[in-house]
């Protein structure tokens, strides 16, 4: 093969890896985006969850929901379902409420029947089961 024969197959491959990386891009600002008044975020190397309360700001002592941004990152496969949860880690305790998942579609959600009773640090967890099991992602919000 000549030199410019190598020269014209490998531009397809430029463009298209090329082309990945601006859809890699773009896919994680539509995570970023896919919200209104985004409070939240929590990631690791396969997905990346973003999350907005419901009313806002959080209060002590008061319901409020989560709507939610699931988006798989590197290939990942979407969740088969989210569950949500919260825990105060320095006082070893969680929330006096289970709350409710429910599918939007497109990778959102929302989560009702949150409360945190307490001002302090609270760990969100969500729990994503997938295909190849169930991975824990944590955002820390701190409620005055």
């Amino acid at each position: 093969m000549d030199a410019r024969a190598r020269q014209v197959n490998a531009f397809p491959v430029a463009v298209a890896v090329g082309t990945l990386l601006l859809v890699a891009a773009d896919a994680s600002r539509a995570c970023g985006e896919a919200l209104r008044g985004t409070t939240g975020r929590a990631e690791n190397a396969r997905y990346e969850i973003v999350f907005a309360a419901v009313p806002a700001p959080l209060a002590a002592g008061k319901l409020f929901s989560l709507d939610l941004a699931v988006c798989p990152r590197g290939g990942a496969a979407a969740p088969n379902a989210l569950a949500v949860d919260a825990t105060m880690p320095e006082h070893r305790h969680g929330m006096n409420y289970r709350p409710t998942v429910v599918a939007r579609g497109t990778g959102t959600y929302r989560a009702d029947g949150l409360m945190f009773h307490m001002p302090g640090r609270w760990d969100l967890l969500f729990d994503l089961v997938t295909p190849a099991g169930t991975e824990r992602l944590t955002a820390t919000v701190l409620l005055e």
